[in-house]
């Protein structure tokens, strides 16, 4: 009988494991099922260039796995049955394979599940954020800022809210796009107070040319149609919100017995197995998986990639009867992408704090855009570079525990 995987989620840690899955094991034994909402894939880190008019290179994942011997299911996942090994999915399609549809739904049985659906914005229960704000951590909610900003005429306010990563990435494409707006950003501590001093410097200079106002030390508590307030009761003018202060897991693992932390990511081991459950692996965002100094990984591809390959690489090892290859998990830097033309490569330590080592300007846009087409590239072909021989299964069921690393 064959040994039934399914993966959910094919964003970048998905679709990755599910192609080093498909390099390493024998077809006639295995089955691996990919779940997706959407049937190609997403470039998450591109969702700023999208929003501002940026057309990005279609995926489909009928091209990425052709040949490889993963089925596609595109569908969205409803419920998770952990005690009885099912996934129940709404089918886009309107079809079904290798499962049994009960009231519109088809119920998958698994083996092995390998849970990626990764995260989504996160509005921290801000008031009118839902109502009146946009996100960009997925393609919709892109597409729909995309259709808000066309409509815009000269001198009309953004204003994005959240100093991180995401939110200095969109200000400054939406700043660099279209500068007859007036682009603004509003951070809950200073701008860039995680950078080093270079950093700060080169992030202040870039916002200064572009003409973005920073509100500092400026926590947002409320979004209205036409403005947004901070904590002191200002407002400040936005004819539109961009909300982009974290990300929230997807809540279907919180929904199941699996074990999970404070935020909702399935509590894992050093092998991206589930502590409760240990035919279910977590990857991504949706681990929570502890790093250099005995830190949670932050959610982001950087991290989430690497606990791809530890996850297939166990689930291959286990069912192969092989040694598990210790995949190192760490920081190297952060790239941030100011607009097409300017750029901060962070270098950082292991556990992610910042170094005084930065690049700046166009080498660093240079630099950023090779690692997100490079990060594309390994999902789009999945099973490139890697050892051709796959390996029979020979064992017969899931261990409590996974195999000693080598």
């Amino acid at each position: 009988m064959q040994h039934r995987i399914i993966v959910l989620g094919a964003g970048y840690t998905g679709a990755s494991a599910a192609g080093r899955l498909a390099k390493r094991l024998h077809r006639e034994d295995v089955t691996i099922t990919l779940v997706n909402a959407e049937p190609d894939f997403v470039e998450r880190v591109r969702m700023h260039q999208l929003a501002v008019g940026q057309d990005l290179k279609p995926r489909p994942f009928s091209e990425m796995f052709a040949g490889t011997g993963v089925e596609l299911k595109q569908g969205s996942v409803t419920a998770i049955d952990v005690d009885r090994h099912t996934v129940s999915v709404v089918d886009a399609l309107d079809s079904q394979a290798n499962g049994t549809r009960q009231n519109g739904t088809v119920e998958l049985p698994y083996d092995t599940l390998v849970y990626a659906l990764g995260s989504a914005w996160n509005s921290h229960g801000v008031p009118g954020t839902a109502e009146h704000a946009h996100q960009i951590a997925s393609r919709p909610g892109a597409l729909r800022l995309r259709e808000r900003l066309g409509r815009l005429t000269a001198g009309e306010t953004v204003v994005v809210v959240g100093g991180g990563l995401t939110g200095i990435e969109a200000a400054t494409e939406i700043a660099e796009a279209r500068p007859d707006l007036d682009v603004a950003l509003a951070t809950h501590g200073e701008l860039g107070d995680w950078l080093s001093a270079k950093g700060r410097r080169h992030l202040r200079k870039v916002f200064g040319k572009l003409g973005i106002t920073a509100h500092e030390n400026t926590p947002v508590t409320g979004v209205g149609a036409d403005h947004v307030t901070d904590a002191d009761g200002t407002s400040i003018p936005a004819a539109v919100t961009v909300w982009t202060t974290g990300f929230a897991v997807h809540p279907i693992a919180a929904a199941t017995a699996l074990e999970v932390g404070d935020s909702g990511r399935i509590v894992v081991d050093e092998a991206m197995r589930s502590v409760s459950h240990p035919d279910v692996y977590a990857i991504g965002d949706a681990a929570l998986v502890m790093g250099p100094g005995d830190k949670p990984l932050r959610m982001s591809c950087a991290s989430g990639v690497p606990t791809s390959w530890q996850a297939a690489d166990t689930v291959a090892a286990l069912l192969t009867g092989g040694k598990l290859p210790k995949t190192p998990i760490r920081y190297f830097n952060q790239c941030i992408s100011l607009g097409r033309k300017e750029g901060l490569i962070q270098y950082v330590t292991a556990d992610d704090r910042s170094v005084n080592a930065a690049l700046t300007g166009r080498f660093a846009a240079f630099y950023k855009e090779l690692v997100c087409k490079g990060a594309a590239w390994g999902v789009a072909n999945p099973t490139f570079g890697m050892p051709g021989r796959r390996r029979r299964v020979t064992a017969t069921g899931v261990p409590d525990r996974a195999p000693a690393s080598a």
